[in-house]
């Protein structure tokens, strides 16, 4: 499924067209706003193996800015902010992929442009002995370990950068 480019949100501050594994690739614009993990409440989304989502909770349409209909059957990198570094992903899918358990910290991109950070816990689902697909459940991140996971972020990104 092809993504359409982004309507560039009011205030947007950058913007660049990301490629994604798949071939496609969209215009993202983003800000430096960023919204807050809501206090309690967990973001829970299902995906089938080509990563599109199947199921996203009322905190996971909440924090996106996409309804429901726009996030059912879109490919989950729709929350791809720029600033994620494709080293974390290839990480969180080799783990997937190998039947094993994934957690790290993700900046995610909101429809509007805006950004949350999540601690996001990635587990494959398994049925026979098959994967059949992914449910990665979603807390409010430690802010201590955000700012650390920026600077190793930053770094990937630059490598990402020096090596395109």
């Amino acid at each position: 499924m092809a993504m359409p480019d982004m309507t560039a949100p009011q205030g947007a501050s950058q913007s660049c067209r990301l490629h994604y594994f798949d071939g496609s690739s969209r215009q993202v614009y983003w800000t430096d706003e960023e919204v807050s993990f809501p206090e309690g409440q967990l973001i829970v989304s299902r995906t089938d193996l080509q990563g599109i989502i199947t199921h996203a909770n009322d905190a996971f349409v909440l924090m996106s800015g996409y309804t429901r209909e726009e996030l059912l059957g879109a490919p989950h990198y729709i929350l791809r902010h720029p600033e994620m570094p494709a080293k974390a992903f290839a990480s969180l899918w080799g783990d997937a992929q190998a039947k094993r358990k994934w957690h790290g910290y993700v900046k995610n991109l909101r429809k509007d442009g805006s950004f949350y950070w999540v601690y996001a816990t990635v587990v494959p689902n398994i049925r026979h002995g098959e994967v059949v697909g992914y449910t990665s459940v979603r807390r409010k991140p430690s802010r201590k370990r955000i700012e650390e996971v920026v600077a190793l972020y930053t770094t990937w990104l630059a490598e990402q950068g020096s090596a395109a």
